[in-house]
């Protein structure tokens, strides 16, 4: 048995910040975006799909490496003061590798965001495997991170539980064939209902007991 966190919303709940940046982000390049559709229509991307997308297929790689640089410098800035790790969810980890179950950590941020977060945080130490933008080609809800993940750690997809905040993830674990726990720190239970792959919604680790988990068909 394998659990997998998503790590942007559900390891910290920083989306907010996520699309403060961004928004910032784009409003120096000339655009404008409403806050909640942003968030909903982009939550799970890797952020060089989300610029391709936004600015056109004409950008060149090279040019979506430097503004990803400038976005994700200003979301660190922005977030750095008030970074930590959503309630419970250390002695929830803790729980979880008491009983034998792997740890993995499948995230669409770059590598610098996740030593911002994992590293600066000393939350790595909990986890077998790490997965990021790096190392797949396409972000949620594609399925691809959490089979990278499931497949680190030698587990079948079948064996992993999700834990995610945002529908594209949700979507990406059920087509990995996984099932998943919601984290509502950004979105309300209804906006998860239609997923047939969610075994709980809850609002923060506390809400959740390790063996029952186990024990879910």
């Amino acid at each position: 048995m394998a659990f997998i966190f998503d790590m942007d919303g559900t390891i910290v709940d920083n989306m907010a910040f996520h699309t403060d940046s961004w928004l910032a982000f784009f409003e120096r390049h000339g655009k404008t975006y409403d806050a909640d559709a942003f968030f909903r229509e982009t939550a799970g991307a890797q952020g060089r799909e989300i610029l391709r997308e936004r600015l056109g297929p004409e950008i060149t790689d090279d040019e979506i490496a430097v503004l990803a640089h400038e976005k994700d410098a200003l979301y660190r800035e922005m977030y750095g003061p008030h970074r930590s790790a959503i309630q419970g969810f250390e002695d929830f980890v803790t729980a979880a590798r008491a009983q034998g179950v792997k740890l993995a950590v499948a995230t669409s941020a770059p590598p610098a965001n996740i030593v911002f977060t994992l590293d600066e945080l000393d939350l790595r130490r909990h986890f077998d495997t790490v997965v990021g933008a790096a190392d797949v080609a396409r972000g949620k809800p594609h399925p691809d991170v959490f089979l990278k993940a499931a497949g680190k750690l030698g587990v079948d997809p079948r064996s992993c539980i999700v834990f995610e905040d945002a529908p594209m993830g949700v979507e990406a674990a059920r087509r990995a064939g996984m099932k998943a726990v919601v984290i509502t720190t950004t979105l309300p239970a209804d906006a998860f209902r239609e997923f047939d792959n969610v075994i709980r919604i809850v609002e923060h680790y506390e809400d959740l007991n390790v063996g029952n988990l186990l024990g879910t068909p």
